[in-house]
């Protein structure tokens, strides 16, 4: 599969689906608490995107090899790395959550995820998540025309391990547009200048996952929960990007969206939230 370049109307119209699942988000922000199943949340999230006119991207999902995943987001808490399946155990305080969702609008799809600190979060969980977000908003920063993938990935990298975190291989940001996964695979990890040239109208996600011990993973018996092998805690943020003429327009903002880090160079980053329409 080549990569697909979005024109004009293409890039409308993920302002507009990566807007809406950026709104998702904030609507279960204020759920999220000490009591609450995630199976509660992925229902409430169920119903605002019949709101929205949206439906759920990852409910009945099903790549090769895989059994249809069950629900329409992920919740993955503490040493779950990602694809965690909302179920009936209550949230408790100090637990850290991402929440990933992605939603189709109109034959598109946008795509993103935040971390969530339940009740009063321990500090290693508060630091974590911080940098992961930190990290994502490094890479972000690379982002330009010329540029390269594996500057995307190397700024993540050196970032993560200079503040003690180890990055997560096996999983990685992807091409998407009016398919869930596109090419091409962004990796967390890399050398500078190397991989595929950045070029205007490239829309992918990047989407670090960080690790407090060590990075490998592995599966559990349900085929899509993704954990920590040394149980160690688990962080990860998402954003949709496409790649514009003078750098990079961040599509996944909406009005609960954690603003951008002070170093983010704003000249080159444009947020969307003022110019995606419903």
């Amino acid at each position: 599969m080549s990569i697909t370049y979005k024109d004009a109307a293409g890039i409308a119209a993920m302002r507009t689906a990566c807007r809406l699942a950026s709104e998702v988000l904030d609507f279960l922000a204020p759920h999220v608490k000490p009591g609450v199943t995630t199976n509660e949340i992925d229902r409430l999230a169920a119903e605002c995107m019949a709101r929205q006119g949206t439906v759920s991207a990852t409910l009945g999902y099903q790549p090769p090899g895989y059994t249809p995943y069950p629900k329409s987001l992920c919740t993955s808490l503490n040493h779950v790395v990602c694809h965690g399946i909302p179920n009936d155990k209550p949230l408790r305080k100090g637990d850290a959550m991402n929440i990933d969702v992605t939603v189709i609008k109109d034959g598109w799809f946008g795509d993103t995820s935040r971390m969530f600190l339940v009740g009063e979060p321990s500090i290693a969980a508060k630091r974590l998540s911080q940098v992961t977000f930190e990290s994502l908003w490094h890479g972000i920063n690379q982002v330009r025309p010329g540029a390269r993938l594996g500057d995307i990935g190397a700024a993540i990298q050196k970032f993560a391990e200079g503040h003690g975190y180890s990055v997560v291989r096996e999983f990685c940001g992807h091409g998407i547009g009016q398919n869930f996964h596109e090419e091409p695979q962004v990796l967390h990890y890399g050398r500078p200048g190397t991989l595929t040239e950045l070029r205007p109208g490239m829309v992918f996600t990047i989407e670090p996952m960080l690790n407090a011990g060590r990075r490998e993973v592995k599966e559990l018996g349900d085929g899509w929960t993704i954990v920590t092998k040394d149980h160690s805690l688990s962080a990860q943020w998402e954003h949709t990007v496409v790649v514009t003429e003078t750098g990079v327009e961040v599509l996944t903002m909406s009005a609960g969206t954690q603003p951008a880090p002070d170093f983010v160079d704003r000249e080159r980053v444009r947020l969307a939230t003022e110019t995606a329409t419903a």
